[in-house]
């Protein structure tokens, strides 16, 4: 369609010029450009899906459209008519009239879209611009006809100057706005069509309808249409690449009006005074060094912005991804502040504490009593090497009042004002630490009776260090006759009464032991020979008290007991003589 465009442009010009029937050849022509405006007005509103102002100026358009089409044509039935006819009928001004109308309160009723200091300069650039128009108008049109003899030419100058302000002043709000509806490559082109007609229209009236009058007014015609085409081109390529046009953060167009001013000025001095031509001259060279270097502070400023829009998109973009991370990262990251107040917390947070917003919470608090000083020192070896990393595993409490366990690796960031407090990364190990002690208590307990067995009684042994304890080796007096009279369940719950009783006789601060089969152990740290032989007395004693089990008849059973007294570190020779003690108890017993 651009190239139909350009070879009607092409064409036109030779044909008008060379005068076959320019007049109705013209009105043709305007009528299939107004034909071809209605088509691209509704091609253009259906693109604008979403966009309620562009959508409305679109439809407005192509209203305007169809009544500049209908009075084309009725102007164009006349002229074919009658080819002489020269004046435009009154049906033909009113519809151009009610189109402009339209037009003009579109363009005036849509959002400038700036807000502040924005605002002020899109108004500023707006009037500078219509203020050289005005000028042009008044140069070419409006004072040549005031100063005619003609009531009819000054009123019809006077408005057509008015209303030919109106609607650059709207194309001039539109190309200014930011929501404009259109590209800034087809304001331009939009705008320059509409100036054209109405110089156009300005120099039918200087040379009387003359074939350059003719050719300007179709030229000028042909732009319009160009412009929403390439409006519809640039449309749909930003909404295949989902990029959006970027305009630039100031205006051109102001200086150009200022320029052609200028330039209108030189033009219209050719016979005034030397001295006058001198100062023209210098407020032109004036006007052009500033505006040179107007332009280029803002060229500078405009390659600034962009620099640091570029720098700001690409810190917006890491801070996106780093929110990304954080906000689905199964790890916690949590900001402590003076008085161990968090200051930040990350989202996984909230499964750590049962709590949704845990900023403001005392973390020490929150700490196990038994895990207590162990944050307490992982919090003072920060403090003492600051930026270095201290890692400790402690237990926080829940919403729901259990305790999870956490893997803690600290930093003390205090010293960083981005920070401010002590940086600490967590993981919940609560099942691993659980699974962890339950493997350990079934590597160092019996699974029967639920005692140590000597491999932690072993481990006591070696923390006890040189500390005196004593050892006591008991074993069972007719158990195995009582497990083969009544099977190996019997002697099983057997084995569990007798573990239940000597853990409810050795108290708290000893430790119980299964050493084999129904062969057991006690270990008293600290205790000494005396200490030791009251107790085996008060265990056998309690063993001889008969056990109930269901099924069978009351059983008696007892022990015997040796006793071993001595430092801890040799362990292989407390047992040894504790074992050897208390075979000399059972020889003893099978003596009598």
């Amino acid at each position: 369609m651009l190239l139909a465009y350009a070879a009607l442009a092409v064409l036109s010009v030779p044909w008008l010029l060379a005068g076959f029937a320019p007049r109705s050849s013209s009105w043709a022509v305007q009528t299939a450009l107004d034909v071809a405006l209605v088509w691209s007005g509704g091609r253009l509103a259906r693109l604008a899906t979403g966009q309620r102002h562009a959508r409305r100026f679109w439809r407005a358009l192509q209203v305007a459209m169809v009544c500049c089409t209908a009075g084309d044509a009725y102007q164009t039935v006349l002229v074919v008519l009658d080819p002489r006819r020269a004046d435009i009928s009154v049906l033909q001004t009113v519809m151009v009239v009610v189109a402009m109308t339209i037009m003009a309160v579109t363009m005036l009723c849509h959002p400038l879209g700036a807000t502040g200091r924005q605002r002020l300069r899109l108004w500023l650039d707006a009037i500078t611009v219509l203020a050289g128009v005005a000028i042009f108008l008044w140069y070419f049109s409006l004072a040549p006809q005031l100063s005619g003899a003609h009531a009819t030419d000054r009123y019809v100058a006077a408005a057509s100057a008015a209303v030919m302000l109106v609607v650059v002043f709207g194309v001039l709000k539109l190309v200014f706005s930011d929501p404009a509806p259109f590209t800034l490559s087809a304001g331009v082109i939009a705008a320059v069509g509409i100036t054209a007609t109405a110089l156009g229209t300005s120099l039918s009236l200087v040379f009387s309808g003359g074939r350059i009058t003719f050719v300007v007014q179709v030229l000028s015609c042909i732009l319009i249409p160009v412009s929403l085409r390439l409006q519809e081109l640039q449309l749909r390529r930003r909404s295949a690449t989902r990029g959006g046009e970027r305009r630039g953060r100031y205006s051109r167009t102001p200086y150009i009006a200022v320029i052609a001013t200028e330039v209108l000025l030189v033009v219209a001095l050719p016979r005034t005074d030397l001295r006058i031509w001198g100062v023209t001259v210098g407020v032109v060279a004036i006007t052009a060094l500033v505006l040179g270097r107007q332009l280029v502070a803002f060229t500078d400023n405009d390659r600034l912005l962009t620099s640091l829009d570029r720098s700001l998109a690409d810190l917006h973009e890491q801070k996106e991804w780093f929110r990304s991370l954080v906000q689905h990262a199964s790890d916690v990251t949590l900001v402590v502040g003076p008085g161990d107040i968090i200051s930040y917390a990350s989202p996984a947070a909230a499964r750590i504490f049962g709590s949704d917003e845990p900023i403001g919470l005392q973390v020490a608090t929150y700490v196990h009593p038994d895990d207590l000083v162990l944050f307490q020192e992982l919090t003072a070896v920060l403090a003492a090497t600051p930026g270095t990393d201290a890692a400790a595993q402690v237990r926080l409490l829940h919403a729901d009042g259990t305790y999870r366990w956490l893997d803690l690796v600290g930093a003390d960031l205090t010293g960083n004002p981005s920070v401010r407090g002590v940086v600490f990364n967590a993981r919940d190990v609560t099942e691993a630490r659980e699974l962890q002690d339950q493997l350990r208590h079934e590597a160092t307990h019996d699974g029967l009776t639920g005692l140590a067995n000597r491999a932690l009684l072993a481990e006591h042994l070696a923390a006890a260090g040189t500390t005196q304890v004593s050892v006591l080796v008991a074993d069972l007096d007719g158990f195995k006759q009582i497990n083969d009279a009544h099977g190996h369940h019997v002697g099983d719950e057997l084995l569990i009464a007798v573990a239940q009783r000597l853990r409810t006789g050795l108290g708290p601060t000893g430790l119980a032991v299964r050493l084999g089969g129904d062969e057991f152990a006690l270990l008293l740290p600290g205790a000494g020979p005396r200490e030791a032989g009251n107790l085996a007395a008060d265990i056998s004693l309690a063993l001889l008290a008969p056990v109930e089990i269901e099924g069978t008849p009351s059983l008696r059973i007892g022990a015997s007991i040796g006793i071993a007294t001595g430092p801890a570190n040799n362990p292989d020779r407390l047992l040894r003589e504790a074992d050897a003690a208390m075979y000399r108890v059972k020889h003893d017993r099978a003596a009598i």
